[in-house]
């Protein structure tokens, strides 16, 4: 069995993403590890260049922002038909894996290798927001998605490349990994969180108001989203260390919850509990 990692990468020191802690997240049971690289105002593509594992091979391509969201897809798709395994293991710059489930998603492809009724493997997410301590599960925030796809040439990506559909049409058969994936998009200086909306309101993503576009975004009180209490990811540790409202949320939340048995286990889960309604 071969496994193929891959992501499209582009402006990811100007925006912040934490790529390389991607990639690295997931390198130790991939074959090879495809970046297709956009041309970008910034060092991205050394940065990747820097990672200087053998494992990696980097493509490149121009993006064609007149194809507003969908970009993403058609970037995604010209990565994905670059890989060579089995399996292609698909994460966006600002996911990560957590090392411990790395043994178990190996064994999950193993075991369906030869099972052709299974298209994908999908992970329950941790969409972290503000702080590295807070995730969100309120309407509008998709708590479960594909990342690990057959690579047989049958299924792509679609849309703005948040999941996968079969080309035939057919219902993407899948079966849930058990796994969590990390999502740190909307952990971010506030700042850089306002020049990324933007960035994202100019590829087609949202419509934002005046000031909006000019303010330090506030992502609010954090105490109305539930607060995480298992490990992060190792190779996000030194992000997470010089992440200021993060160490001082982190600080309030264990002397609020000195009592709570998850904190003391420091057990990697999330409330069962879902908000339905829009959280502002």
């Amino acid at each position: 069995m071969k496994i193929s990692g891959f992501t499209i990468a582009r402006n990811a020191i100007k925006f912040n993403y934490p790529i390389t802690a991607s990639i690295k997240s997931v390198l130790p049971i991939c074959d090879e590890f495809v970046v297709n690289v956009g041309d970008s105002e910034d060092n991205t593509l050394a940065l990747i260049e820097s990672i200087n594992d053998p494992k990696i091979r980097i493509v490149q391509n121009a993006w064609d922002f007149s194809m507003g969201k969908k970009v993403l897809s058609h970037q995604t798709n010209l990565a994905l038909k670059e890989c060579r395994g089995d399996w292609a293991f698909y994460l966006q710059s600002d996911e990560v894996i957590h090392e411990a489930d790395l043994s178990r998603l190996k064994a999950n492809m193993q075991k369906y290798l030869h099972d052709k009724d299974v298209d994908a493997l999908r992970f329950k997410w941790l969409h972290f927001y503000g702080s590295y301590f807070r995730y969100r599960i309120d309407h509008g925030w998709y708590q479960k998605q594909d990342r690990i796809v057959r690579n047989n040439g049958e299924v792509e990506s679609f849309g703005d490349a948040w999941g996968f559909k079969r080309k035939d049409q057919q219902t993407l058969r899948r079966k849930h990994s058990g796994c969590f994936l990390y999502h740190y998009g909307w952990v971010q200086p506030q700042d850089i969180m306002t020049q990324r909306r933007v960035n994202a309101e100019n590829i087609g993503f949202t419509a934002l108001q005046e000031g909006e576009r000019r303010e330090d975004y506030s992502y609010g009180d954090l105490d109305r989203f539930p607060p995480y209490f298992g490990s992060h990811p190792h190779v996000m540790a030194e992000r997470i260390a010089q992440h200021e409202l993060s160490q001082k949320d982190y600080a309030s939340i264990q002397k609020r919850y000195w009592w709570h048995l998850m904190k003391i286990l420091k057990v990697r889960y999330k409330t069962f509990k879902r908000i339905k309604e829009r959280i502002e």
